[in-house]
């Protein structure tokens, strides 16, 4: 009985249904968090596509280096969350990171999660490291952000980084 509790405990964590959990629905192309919330941010990355180099401040290390952008664009917005899905295989979007309200703050520079309309918001060293050629690999970033108004509305604002594997 022990063993095939085992059993079944390891194929269920291990299906593929449950891996999906951040992306149900194949048939749509966001991931479930986002989908039917009205867009009212403009998030984007630079550069991008993205390109590995090495990291001269560690040999044999490399880093994607780049920049996100935010701007609230529907009224002044209050940060809710902060995050990304990956795509880095045929499996799809997979939850990846998740940042507090008070952690966008502080990476965006942007007090207390308070967006004013129109004004621009920059995570300036928005990188990602390897620790060595072999573990360069491409994939894409899905970023989100979801903010409300002073009335509760949530909006959503995204934007994709493409991270190559090749260096320049």
């Amino acid at each position: 009985m022990k063993n095939s509790l085992l059993a079944l405990t390891l194929l269920l964590s291990t299906s593929p249904l449950l891996a999906q959990t951040a992306w149900t629905d194949h048939s749509r192309a966001l991931p479930d968090k986002l989908r039917q919330v009205p867009v009212g941010l403009t998030l984007w990355h630079t550069p991008n596509p993205n390109y590995p180099e090495a990291d001269p401040s560690k040999p044999g290390q490399y880093v994607w280096k780049h920049s996100t952008m935010l701007r609230a664009e529907a009224a002044d917005l209050e940060i809710v969350e902060c995050g990304s899905f990956i795509w880095y295989s045929a499996e799809g979007w997979k939850a990846n990171m998740r940042e507090t309200p008070a952690e966008f703050a502080e990476l965006f520079n942007c007090p207390q999660g308070q967006l004013r309309q129109g004004a621009t918001y920059t995570f300036a060293k928005n990188y990602r490291y390897a620790a060595s050629a072999q573990q360069l690999y491409g994939g894409d970033a899905l970023w989100y952000i979801l903010a409300k108004d002073k009335n509760g509305k949530l909006y959503k604002g995204m934007g994709l980084i493409e991270t190559e594997a090749t260096v320049r």
